[in-house]
């Protein structure tokens, strides 16, 4: 398990779906932004559809499926699940399981303004690029955090800024792509 920090308090369990999209003869990672919200410490960051496990989820995937429709109105049927990631611990305590899928794509997207700014995507080569992001103190992003562990952070792309827990379960998700534990298919199979 992979994580910002050991945390003495007990996990919360949480998933969030790393939606693959093929658009322009590639594959796109697709993100989301959060809305603005005061009571939220992640508010306005970029992040993946996702959320903690309710008592009825029945996994890690049902949890992210469920999620994803929730947050941009994607059904589970439009998707097809690659596989999962290893956990990534929080700061906030919650054990996070990347689920990766591959969205039936174009779809039209209904976010939940009350959650999701917005949608975007970002080609998974520029993702895959190590000159695209970079290693910095905490304090530079993060001012509320008393931790002071060096945070990923990419390189601005079409106005947004990935960062923290969401860049970290995005190199994750790029290493097991590397390592063969999650199969992209070629782009002529599609």
């Amino acid at each position: 398990m992979d994580s910002d920090a050991p945390s003495p308090r007990p996990l919360k369990n949480a998933a969030v779906l790393i939606p693959l999209v093929h658009q322009d003869n590639q594959w796109h990672v697709l993100f989301i932004r959060r809305a603005r919200n005061e009571s939220d410490r992640h508010s306005g960051q970029v992040a993946f559809p996702g959320g903690r496990m309710d008592d009825g989820d029945e996994s890690h995937e049902h949890t992210a499926l469920r999620e994803t429709h929730e947050e941009i109105g994607v059904h589970p049927d439009g998707v097809q699940l690659l596989g999962s990631i290893d956990p990534y611990v929080t700061i906030s305590d919650f054990a996070v399981t990347p689920v990766v899928g591959i969205l039936n794509w174009p779809t039209t997207l209904t976010l939940q303004t009350s959650e999701v700014a917005r949608a975007f995507l970002m080609p998974l080569s520029w993702l895959q690029n190590a000159g695209n992001f970079t290693y910095r103190a905490r304090a530079d992003m993060d001012t509320k955090s008393a931790r002071r562990h060096p945070i990923i952070v990419f390189n601005e792309f079409d106005g947004e800024t990935l960062w923290g827990a969401t860049a970290r379960m995005t190199l994750n998700f790029l290493k097991a792509v590397r390592d063969k534990k999650i199969v992209i298919p070629e782009l002529n199979s599609q």
